[in-house]
């Protein structure tokens, strides 16, 4: 499973997802609110594609209208609106296990500059934990909820040796001078299953 089909199957299931969108050179940006765009390959290597991440709605569209153009017929170009991350993380689900690494602020602080406030690991129902017990203590509980419905929808998968893959934001919706606004809430914007 790639990107693009990671964003199809998020958007399908239960979890809480960013609302993302196509974007094509007819699409409307509000611009009272900050955007994202990402690419998403159909087939082939999907890491490290261009990407802009909480600019204006201009800026957006004419970044958007580059990458449309270069992968029109390869892949989609996507939009959604920005969030702010509190907490970011990953989930891995093996089949006898789950492992959780997260971070303070965006995953970026994790999976590119390798930082970690905490690793949590459920293994048959015991718990092993590396880094700030306390780090996740208001949500490892709903990370772990959402990795137990997976791990039923997916089994066959599991039993196969494959593993799932999914990066999460504990975020806030944000003004156009990226301030948090509103409630904080969790969104999962990436999944694989390799």
């Amino acid at each position: 499973m790639n990107k693009l089909m990671g964003f199809y199957e998020l958007k399908a299931l239960s979890l809480p997802t960013v609302k993302w969108s196509e974007f094509t050179p007819e699409t409307n940006l509000n611009d009272s609110i900050l955007w994202t765009i990402r690419t998403a390959l159909y087939k082939g290597n999907d890491y490290n594609l261009p990407r802009l991440v909480g600019v204006t709605a201009k800026e957006a569209y004419n970044e958007g209208v580059k990458i449309y153009q270069r992968i029109k017929d390869n892949g989609l170009c996507i939009c959604y609106p920005y969030f702010i991350a509190d907490v970011s993380g990953t989930v891995r689900i093996e089949q006898q296990r789950t492992i959780i690494e997260a971070v303070m602020g965006d995953l970026w602080n994790l999976v590119t500059d390798g930082k970690r406030d905490i690793t949590v690991i459920v293994d048959n129902n015991e718990r092993e934990v590396s880094g700030d017990e306390a780090f996740l203590a208001k949500e490892e509980d709903e990370i772990l909820n959402y990795a137990k419905l997976l791990r039923g929808k997916y089994r066959r998968d599991l039993a196969e040796g494959r593993e799932i893959y999914l990066e999460w934001s504990y975020a806030y919706d944000c003004s156009v001078n990226k301030e948090p606004k509103g409630q904080r809430y969790i969104i999962f914007y990436e999944m694989r299953i390799a």
